[in-house]
């Protein structure tokens, strides 16, 4: 059923491992915003649709009523793009096919199943995924010198002649550089109580964060809405980016693979960081105004004219229009993109902070087409 992976799906596959090997996280929200794992429940029955689309894919089966159930379930599966890299396609399973589903069921008691398992009417696993040879894989890449244009400037994006893209491999959160805090890749953190120690927080926006968290992220407005990733969540994203240096036009257009193919711009004209009038005065944006400059070899990115309808991290963390980002993008190697945030906000928070960590330069390969649709139920 099932064609060997390349070697380079295993590279993505490093991002969606955890989506489909553990019921706490998936691509696009945490499990638990909508599924209760702690109410499981086996299923079995036919094919009845298939909504192959995203933000998840979706198979219909009616229940087979031996079993004491009834009703057309919905099969929530992760999007269309992990379940691509870990070998499933649309011509893997047909209306008609008896299949067997084990999961949480949803919390609003509709007839909705998250498939954390599926196997087909022989008991053959429709769908897992090998972590251990992905992160082997990753481990053993050859790596290289920093590529560098004429001017010896650091190149952000692909060596000459080539392609690629950046993979975040080092943070799920923004988490205050000098603290230990464990959460998973979605920012959903293992112990409550260690919410304060994530950012140095005003009261309400602690008090906020924890509640975002209790709720296992549900009003995330990416989820509900596809809103874009602003801020330090771009980087933060499943599917990876890309920086196209228009060096002619003194300015870098950053991609983004997740969300909705978006896109931001950072000026390097020297340009001040004021509004337009009559344009972003009056309508903060969702990715804000960038300005940049070279510090050395480390591109210094300053942020403003943010507003409030998008979370600026994964895990919820608040964040109000008085956000300023001081990020720094060093590329150490071929390999390695180091990423730093210092945080300005003091409607959310007390003072300034800084989160960093690393990206992963992924050679070779184009970053995936994915495309945020409210096709949820």
């Amino acid at each position: 059923m099932h064609n060997k992976l390349s070697i380079w799906h295993m590279f993505h596959m490093l991002a969606f491992m955890l989506c489909l090997l553990a019921p706490a996280v998936m691509a696009h929200h945490p499990v638990a915003a909508k599924f209760d794992p702690a109410n499981t429940r086996t299923l079995s029955g036919r094919i009845t649709a298939i909504d192959w689309a995203n933000p998840h894919v979706h198979l219909f089966i009616q229940v087979d009523e031996s079993l004491g159930i009834v009703g057309n379930w919905a099969v929530e599966l992760p999007d269309t793009i992990t379940l691509s890299f870990s070998g499933w396609s649309p011509d893997d399973v047909a209306v008609g096919e008896y299949i067997t589903v084990y999961g949480p069921i949803a919390k609003n008691g509709s007839e909705q199943v998250w498939g954390e398992r599926i196997t087909n009417n022989n008991g053959f696993l429709l769908f897992n995924v090998d972590d251990s040879a992905v992160v082997n894989t990753l481990a053993n890449i050859a790596t290289g010198p920093t590529p560098r244009w004429s001017d010896g400037k650091p190149r952000l994006g692909p060596p000459p002649g080539q392609i690629g893209y950046w993979l975040n491999t080092g943070s799920g959160s923004l988490l205050e550089d000098g603290q230990t805090v464990s959460m998973d890749a979605q920012g959903l953190l293992k112990n409550l109580d260690d919410a304060a120690r994530v950012a140095p927080f005003q009261d309400w926006a602690r008090d906020l964060y924890i509640l975002r968290q209790q709720e296992s992220l549900a009003s995330d407005p990416g989820y509900l809405f596809c809103i874009p990733p602003g801020g330090p969540r771009q980087f933060q994203q499943t599917f990876g980016l890309q920086f196209l240096e228009q060096h002619q036009r003194n300015r870098i257009t950053m991609l983004m693979g997740g969300a909705n193919r978006n896109w931001r711009l950072i000026y390097t004209d020297g340009r001040e960081q004021i509004s337009q009038v009559g344009g972003n005065d009056d309508n903060p944006l969702f990715f804000g105004r960038s300005v940049a400059h070279w510090d050395g070899d480390s591109l210094v990115v300053n942020s403003d004219g943010y507003n409030e309808g998008f979370w600026f991290s994964n895990g919820g963390l608040p964040h109000t229009r008085h956000l300023q980002l001081e990020e720094r993008l060093t590329r150490t190697s071929l390999n390695t993109l180091e990423y730093s945030v210092t945080i300005n906000d003091p409607g959310s928070y007390i003072r300034p902070w800084t989160s960093s960590w690393t990206l992963q330069w992924i050679s070779g390969e184009e970053m995936p087409e994915y495309y945020c649709q409210e096709n949820r139920l």
